[in-house]
């Protein structure tokens, strides 16, 4: 419930149950978007050699972060695809537009993470 000033009430409970929105957001992306699994294997593999590559806790970090800002990415298109289809089946320009978007972002995403890694290791091994 909400206080005077129209604020959810904030503390380890409200913590707790914002952790738990959040793990069931991310099954359900798990369970429902193959793309989402993908990407998730692809890190899963990606994330341990960038820690290994990276030399300073930086490159370690924009190994590893370009990567996470994909899934995150992800899971806000899958989000939107989800409630473009709530709405129905039939073709809407507007709706398929949304979708081109959201794919979009995680293609630009997937480039910096192309970008990042071959800064970092390209300058090194080549």
């Amino acid at each position: 419930m909400a206080d005077e000033f129209g604020h959810l009430p904030r503390g380890p409970i409200r913590v707790m149950k914002a952790a738990v929105w959040s793990l069931q957001g991310l099954r359900a992306a798990w369970l429902h978007e193959s793309s989402f699994r993908l990407e998730v294997y692809l890190f899963a593999v990606l994330a341990p050699i960038g820690w290994w590559l990276g030399e300073t806790g930086v490159e370690r970090a924009l190994l590893i972060g370009s990567m996470l800002l994909v899934l995150s990415i992800e899971l806000l298109n899958s989000a939107v695809e989800a409630v473009i289809e709530r709405y129905g089946p039939e073709h809407h320009e507007l709706a398929g537009r949304a979708k081109d978007m959201g794919s979009a972002a995680v293609f630009v995403l997937m480039l910096n993470v192309l970008l990042v890694w071959g800064a970092i290791l390209g300058s090194r091994y080549l």
